[in-house]
């Protein structure tokens, strides 16, 4: 690990200014990806600003439309919260699911969001829950964020501070894990709106997170649910591509069935 600064602000206007002091600075908050990429020297920021305890990130509330989660809200917060239980139980059984008890307990929605990795659970969440990214300096559809494998629209120095998830009618994620890592060798999120009118979100299969039209489609017209075809299907030495995208309409299936249950 190559040196640095540690800086540790005591609210987001001193972040905000302590992220101007070198263009190598980075916020950091739970470290789950920055910390490794550091060790192995893959990383070299020159000063790393701590957000992970910043009170203004670690919140959850409804607002009109949206469960309102701040970005620095840990991921065993989000598991148990009786908010999202309530309103989002889908955001809930995700939560749940990432990775291992130590992660949930350091890991955040900001990090996992803004680092975009095409295997992780949150982007599929955002994106079928129709969500926004508020950040310090504007706010960001959904649709809008993700740019492809570990790329968002993020501007450098941009610090993220909530996330405004639709509530859907009803959701449910499910997921297959990638045994030692616990990332999603496939990822389903599906959110109802309507009657007729489901989203649903795959993660672990592509290049990065995207919406399923063609099942979408089918379930609003309720028809059957086509084989999935995606030009860039991950291949790699826990899972074919091919395989992928059977598992994928099958963990559609089971998230049908969860959601009639």
């Amino acid at each position: 690990m190559y040196p640095f600064h540690y800086l540790r602000p005591t609210s987001v206007p001193e972040a905000q200014e302590q992220i101007l002091l070198d263009s190598e600075a980075k916020f950091i908050a739970g470290g789950m990806t920055l910390l490794p990429a550091m060790k192995h020297r893959l990383a070299n920021p020159s000063h790393l600003i701590d957000i992970g305890n910043l009170p203004e990130l670690d919140s959850i509330e409804k607002r009109d439309i949206y469960l309102v989660v701040g970005a620095g809200t840990k991921h065993k917060t989000v598991a148990s919260n009786p908010l999202v239980k309530s309103n989002i139980a889908g955001l809930a059984e995700l939560a749940i699911l990432i990775g291992d008890p130590q992660v949930r307990a350091r890991g955040t929605l900001g990090g996992s969001l803004a680092n975009n990795d095409p295997s992780a659970d949150y982007p599929a969440a955002a994106l079928a829950l129709n969500a926004n990214i508020v950040t310090d300096q504007r706010t960001i559809a959904v649709k809008d964020f993700f740019q492809g494998l570990y790329t968002t629209c993020l501007n450098e120095g941009e610090l993220m501070k909530e996330v405004q998830f639709q509530i859907p009618l009803q959701s449910t994620y499910v997921k297959l894990k990638q045994a030692a890592s616990g990332y999603a060798l496939v990822g389903v999120f599906i959110a109802q709106y309507g009657p007729n009118e489901f989203n649903v979100a795959v993660t672990g299969v592509g290049d990065g997170v995207f919406r399923w039209t063609d099942a979408e489609n089918a379930l609003n017209k309720k028809q059957t649910i086509p084989a999935l075809k995606h030009d860039q299907l991950i291949e790699d030495i826990h899972a074919s591509g091919k395989y992928r995208a059977h598992m994928t309409r099958v963990l559609l299936e089971k998230a049908l069935t969860q959601l009639t249950q």
